[in-house]
């Protein structure tokens, strides 16, 4: 599996499936950089001009021909790369920076070499020398810059260690991580990285999932969890049963998500590509204007042709190409790295605009999961709490029913020891009863309707009913008595309220939408307090409800599970699903919040603020400095002394688009 990040400079349209970098590497622009330097030494020495800048005389037979030797190996040697680009923009009719620095040095050679051969004028070889060397030079510093922005991704594909501890037969054999198969049982020891996503069969540690997920505090992993594979095991020894390797992996489709988001077209992105593309037109018609204007105005066809050639280079769209491909390398990887997924690339450059967010409640507001809460005695009777707890969890061990998982859940987080009893039996819609051949004890736990079923007294359990807060209240029935209730409920996550008043700070309306009754909705909406509630929605008109507020103009973002959400998710401006450690298959998500903590909805939307003002820096920088540069090139302050070199031109065209990579690289996710 190929594990690498593409790369933005080698980025393909995707009309055309042009690389405007193809064949292009770091090592070529260095090395023809440092060859053509040193061969520009002789054309220095040898070209009129600087001789007579520096008051010597050099000249000797046949100078002039050694110059345009050296010049001509400088020319086609330093200068093949540009000519090559220039060459492949044509072909595919997208004209743009290799077009420009191409037209640049050949008017200057084609010029300079007929002077060489008998036309009248000067040659221009050591400016065309030094223009190469300074291009070539701005070239690797720039991609130098830009692979520094981009490995971050290829950085997570190497968290997956070389070596894996397989159990064959009993013992412990090393393997290649690649071989491991699903169902292969590994030993990881402490402080060694996970080799593949698995499930803990034994063992218990704290997993450092940091560079996987951005959440800071170890993971406690215990039997029956999941650990993702280059996550490191601090502590103790885990023995993992791998599930999910290769394409199946964690990782992998993290990788995948994040190249197939590089890959589509921001609509910023769009943007910047057409004013790429005007540039190059504008600055080619400069450039022709600028050399009748001066042949006109000055009669010298050399200085002409300088004005041309510098007004050409300085134009040169490339800072504006990679303003905002840079900014979407850097913030797809980023937001991987702090557990948000980024599945669209416009939903996410929309995030900025969210005015609204409406939340499902269960699973996203809530765990989705029932707990038990309190536990009630019945006051006709002295029995302790724990008992109560304990005679409820024999009786619902052998369930399978959610409700009674979370009282033997609650009981063994007790350190209770739980015997089963015999005759289990399961009433659907009641509850459960079992009975102890041995002593004739009989037990039961459930609702109201289980009481009746054994022909136990309900008064008091009535009375509980009605006065019971919000939750579900099973009664424990042992020898005939109701010793008391369980009250569960589905909690609310720990940070939800915090993360509603997050979002109202920074100005979005926030709304619950659930399936729920509305006195059940009502609770829930105080507690994180959110007021505007939709309840008894049915899942197939949750998308509606979406759309209602999209018609009365505000931009919706929808959080949900992503199972019975999927038509409002689809539906809303920005759909964010709550993932679950490795899930992260959500389809009709655009962003996939992996930790499953809201507050990572409201890093979600700073982010996405800060990686739209990146872009737009970037496409203000790359426009501004050309406003400037251009007119400077063409010599319009000539007559204060204020003039361009080709070489100048250059340098100031390298720079920018440096100071571009520069900016983006600086792109944070503040938590």
């Amino acid at each position: 599996m190929d594990m690498s990040m593409p790369m933005p400079m080698g980025k393909k349209t995707e009309e055309s499936g042009y690389s405007k970098h193809a064949g292009h590497s770091l090592d070529e622009f260095k090395k023809k950089f440092y060859v053509s330097m040193f061969l520009t030494l002789p054309v220095l020495i040898l070209s009129p001009a600087i001789q007579g800048f520096l008051r010597v005389s050099l000249k000797f037979s046949g100078d002039t021909f050694i110059l345009f030797l050296f010049s001509s190996v400088v020319f086609f040697y330093g200068g093949l790369p540009f000519l090559r680009g220039a060459v492949n923009e044509l072909r595919h009719r997208l004209p743009g920076m290799m077009v420009l620095i191409s037209l640049a040095i050949l008017v200057a050679y084609i010029y300079s070499s007929a002077v060489v051969l008998g036309l009248r004028g000067e040659v221009f070889f050591w400016e065309l020398a030094t223009l190469i060397d300074i291009m070539l030079l701005g070239h690797w510093l720039e991609m130098r810059s830009v692979m520094g922005a981009s490995h971050a991704l290829e950085k997570l594909s190497a968290l997956i260690p070389d070596v894996a501890h397989l159990i064959l037969g009993g013992k412990e054999t090393q393997v290649n991580s690649k071989d491991l198969k699903d169902g292969d049982i590994i030993v990881v020891k402490p402080g060694e990285k996970i080799p593949s996503d698995g499930v803990v069969m034994s063992g218990e540690s704290a997993v450092n999932e940091s560079m996987l997920t951005g959440e800071s505090k170890p993971a406690d992993k215990k039997i029956n969890d999941k650990v993702i594979g280059g996550s490191i095991n601090e502590d103790g020894v885990l023995q993992i049963k791998v599930k999910g390797v290769g394409e199946s992996s964690y990782l992998s489709k993290v990788i995948n998500l994040v190249k197939l988001a590089q890959a589509s077209k921001s609509k910023t992105q769009v943007i910047a590509d057409k004013a790429a593309l005007w540039l190059t037109i504008i600055a080619i018609t400069a450039g022709i204007v600028t050399f009748v204007a001066w042949l006109l105005v000055s009669g010298d066809i050399a200085f002409a042709i300088e004005r041309a050639a510098t007004v050409l280079i300085i134009a040169c769209p490339h800072a504006l190409g990679l303003a905002v491909p840079l900014v979407v390398s850097i913030s797809t990887t980023l937001s991987a790295q702090n557990g948000l997924l980024i599945k669209n690339r416009i939903a996410f450059e929309d995030s900025r605009k969210i005015s609204a967010i409406i939340f499902d409640k269960t699973g996203t507001l809530t765990k989705g999961q029932p707990e038990v809460t309190e536990i009630i005695p019945n006051p006709s009777f002295t029995y302790p709490n724990e008992k109560i707890l304990k005679i409820a969890a024999r009786a619902a061990i052998s369930s399978n029913h959610p409700l009674s998982q979370a009282v033997v859940k609650a009981a063994e987080k007790e350190k209770m020891e739980i015997k089963k009893f015999d005759n289990f039996k399961e009433i659907a819609g009641k509850g459960v009863t079992a009975k102890c051949d041995e002593h004739g004890e009989v037990i039961a736990l459930g609702n109201i309707k289980i009481l009746e079923f054994i022909g136990v007294e309900a008064a008091w359990a009535k009375k509980a009913l009605a006065e019971s807060k919000f939750g579900t209240l099973l009664f424990v029935v042992h020898h005939g008595e109701v010793m008391g209730a369980i009250l569960l409920a589905d909690e609310v996550k720990a940070e939800a309220k915090n993360c509603v008043a997050n979002l109202k700070k920074i100005g979005i309306d926030v709304w619950m939408l659930t399936g729920d009754n509305a006195a059940t909705a009502k609770v829930i909406a105080e507690q994180v307090g959110i007021t505007n509630v939709l309840s008894e929605v049915l899942p197939e008109n949750k998308a509606s409800e979406v759309q209602k507020l999209q018609e009365k103009g505000m931009v919706v973002a929808m959080v949900g599970d992503g199972i019975n959400d999927a038509p409002a998710l689809a539906q809303a401006d920005v759909g964010i699903a709550i993932g679950s450690g490795t899930d992260v298959a959500a389809e009709t998500a655009d962003v996939i919040l992996v930790n499953s903590n809201l507050n990572d909805i409201t890093n979600l939307i700073m982010f996405g603020r800060a990686t739209y003002g990146k872009m737009v820096q970037n496409l203000w920088w790359a426009t501004g400095y050309n406003v400037i540069a251009i007119p400077l090139a063409a010599g319009v302050l000539f007559n204060y002394g204020i003039m361009l070199s080709p070489a100048l031109g250059a340098v100031f065209m390298s720079l920018s688009t440096i100071i571009v990579a520069i900016n983006a690289k600086t792109l944070r996710i503040k938590r």
